[in-house]
């Protein structure tokens, strides 16, 4: 029969009497329980514009005994520490534009063409919850329109990975960190001086405009959050690491080479603790430098099943998929406590796109790898009526142990993971 654990603390007590114990075997497990609950949790988004061709990507059966497909082989080193899920999507209509609401989830009647009310992002409804224990609440990477606020404004996307590996790890000059502290006070003034014009105002306005401005205000309040934290982490130093600085961007042709300088950029920054949420994009239209293609990215992606451009698209999807498998190791290898970077990050890899070739939103491919998941193999719900993916996005925020009670159009968290 198990034991409670004990606090180290615990006393005998009699008559006004403390008496305490030695270091007993309970105590060490309930010091390892706290250890563990202690050591922090993240989440990495992965966005693909142009799709997956999912007859290669899906295996035939579910469960956790499946044989893989031609895809997942490339990843068989990790099939325990991954599901993928089939017959889920946002039920979004066909259409490229529904990229802006791949993370979000929000209801089909708000992403459509020519109309898009778009709501908060996965990644940043983390960053909101964990996001001030760390120099960086979040990163948005790779350009895209992925990463979105509460109010529905696109959040910029970091397209140089020379320059974020700057911000994370290099100490400016003298000259420069003067000049990002008066950045830092010349913003909170400006604050100070809204707020005071504010409350003038609020005297003159009727409830319509009153609600209008305190929209407006949680803007102002988020942006005075994000100064005061960045100058507390400007007066921290950055954490050194022993990997030589990036000198150049690679750009589309070299789609795997900007790949793996992403990925090895997420895997600093996640394992420095210099954030906790990224999101990612990752993908060009150009011809990629890879053995055996011969045309663009966007055109194989649109393919019309013509046998040719199927297998130089497949040429290029295993090679994508064969540097994640790169990424997935690194992550498993880096040790984190007792145990790896890899148990401790729930990394999403997906598209808003099942078939690219129409512009198709559902029967979407999607893997969800580490994070401390009981991860299943292959998840299949009904490819005809697509379960939401907004529900796993609502179980993957209480993995995050944000205890949300739904997330965009979610009905419920899924249970499979």
């Amino acid at each position: 029969m198990p034991h409670k654990p004990l606090d180290r603390r615990t006393l005998l007590r009699s008559a006004g009497v403390a008496i305490g114990l030695p270091f007993l075997d309970a105590m060490r497990h309930a010091a390892a329980d706290a250890k563990k609950a202690q050591a922090p949790q993240r989440m990495l988004l992965v966005g693909r514009p142009l799709g997956m061709y999912t007859p290669f990507f899906f295996p035939e059966k579910a469960g956790k005994d499946y044989e893989p497909s031609r895809y997942l082989k490339v990843l068989k080193a990790h099939r325990d520490h991954f599901t993928v899920f089939s017959g889920m999507s946002h039920r979004y209509p066909a259409g490229h534009f529904a990229e802006v609401g791949l993370f979000t989830g929000v209801h089909p009647d708000h992403i459509r063409p020519n109309e898009i009310r778009n709501g908060i992002s996965l990644d940043q409804e983390v960053a909101s919850h964990v996001g001030g224990q760390t120099r960086f609440a979040s990163l948005v990477l790779g350009g895209g329109d992925a990463a979105w606020n509460r109010r529905g404004v696109r959040v910029p996307s970091q397209q140089r990975a020379t320059q974020v590996f700057k911000q994370l790890f290099i100490k400016g000059t003298p000259e420069e960190e003067a000049r990002e502290m008066r950045r830092l006070r010349d913003g909170q003034s400006i604050l100070d001086d809204v707020r005071e014009q504010v409350k003038t105002l609020n005297t003159k306005l009727s409830d319509a405009d009153r609600a209008k401005l305190d929209l407006y205000l949680s803007s102002v309040r988020e942006a005075e959050q994000r100064l005061q934290q960045d100058e507390k982490w400007s007066k921290s130093p950055k954490p050194e690491v022993k990997v030589a600085t990036p000198v150049a961007d690679f750009s589309g042709p070299q789609l795997l080479q900007r790949s793996r300088q992403w990925f090895d950029l997420v895997q600093l920054a996640l394992k420095t603790d210099s954030t906790r949420v990224i999101s990612l994009h990752l993908g060009s239209q150009e011809r990629p430098e890879i053995d055996g293609v011969t045309i663009p990215h966007h055109d194989a992606s649109h393919h019309g099943q013509e046998p040719s451009k199927l297998e130089q698209l497949a040429l290029i999807e295993e090679a994508e998929l064969k540097v994640f498998g790169e990424f997935l190791e690194k992550m498993k290898t880096s040790a984190e406590g007792e145990g790896t970077l890899l148990g401790r990050t729930a990394i999403f890899y997906a598209s808003n796109l099942g078939n690219s070739s129409s512009h198709d939103n559902t029967n979407l491919p999607i893997l969800l790898a580490g994070g401390g998941f009981k991860h299943q193999g292959h998840v299949a719900f009904d490819r005809k009526n697509n379960t939401l993916l907004a529900n796993l996005y609502l179980r993957m925020l209480h993995q995050m142990g944000i205890e949300a009670k739904s997330f965009g159009a979610s009905t419920g968290a899924v249970s499979e993971v």
